[in-house]
């Protein structure tokens, strides 16, 4: 069975990040930049939240705010589930379809070591479908 840390291990465990401080605008130039679409928010070099183009469509636009005046901490996300390296990729389904969630903080040992996407977890699960694939082949040829 896949895991996280199979995840992490094919598209590496770098993690963009911004300080509470940074204006949204700022931050969703370097989303653009990076073509991501969340960011991890830190506060004094910590992970506090992530910011997601989702909070700054719901906390900003549809609130009435101004990217140019209101900071990332302002709208992240914050309290969301941890995964584990260790965890199953049909838990990670579980969780972000129960939470309708988009993005997910990897953690071990009480450290950030990545964000774990859905895109992330459907070419995942892709993959291993192509796996089993391509062993049944090989045992029926064989």
């Amino acid at each position: 069975m896949r895991k996280v840390s199979d995840i992490l291990a094919r598209k590496g465990g770098n993690v963009v990040a911004v300080d509470a401080a940074t204006l949204v605008l700022d931050a969703l130039r370097l989303m653009a930049d990076r073509n991501i679409g969340s960011i991890v928010i830190t506060e004094n070099g910590a992970y506090a939240g992530i910011l997601t183009e989702r909070d700054y469509a719901r906390k900003v636009i549809l609130e009435g705010r101004s990217s140019d005046h209101t900071t990332a901490g302002q709208i992240m996300s914050t309290n969301l589930p941890k995964l584990l390296p260790d965890n199953t990729i049909d838990h990670c389904m579980h969780i972000m379809s129960e939470g309708n969630l988009r993005y997910l903080p990897v953690f071990d040992y009480n450290e950030l070591c990545g964000i774990i996407s859905m895109s992330d977890v459907v070419t995942e699960t892709i993959l291993s479908q192509e796996d089993t694939i391509e062993q049944l082949k090989s045992y029926i040829q064989s």
